[in-house]
């Protein structure tokens, strides 16, 4: 069975795992948003399945709807947003030689997690 991980944000789940991969479904909830951070080892590459999303990549802000992608790479600074009334769900892939959820550096978070 698969655990849910709860966040200020929202939650995730992984759906498998790799050896240099790692494939997530993530639930922002209306008005939620994650911290401004990058990855010293892996990319991220993020499919819409319901929502509407805002994506700022490196001070670049993408809207992207249901069925768009977008590729985040190492050492970008990228932040998920859900503006929209409704469940923001993504599918994010991790790829990378190192996957850890420790390889976070956050720069802003709005629930003042440690930066």
């Amino acid at each position: 069975m698969k655990s849910v991980v709860n966040k200020p944000w929202g939650s995730f789940e992984i759906i498998d795992e790799g050896e240099k991969y790692t494939i997530k479904k993530i639930i922002v909830r209306p008005g939620g948003k994650l911290s401004l951070q990058s990855h010293e080892h892996r990319s991220e590459h993020w499919l819409i399945a319901n929502g509407v999303a805002e994506v700022i990549i490196d001070d670049i802000v993408h809207s992207l709807k249901v069925n768009d992608n977008i590729f985040i790479p190492i050492g970008s600074k990228h932040r998920l947003s859900n503006l929209g009334s409704e469940n923001l769900i993504v599918i994010e892939m991790w790829f990378g030689d190192k996957l850890d959820e420790n390889d976070i550096k956050r720069y802003e978070d709005i629930y003042n997690r440690a930066l």
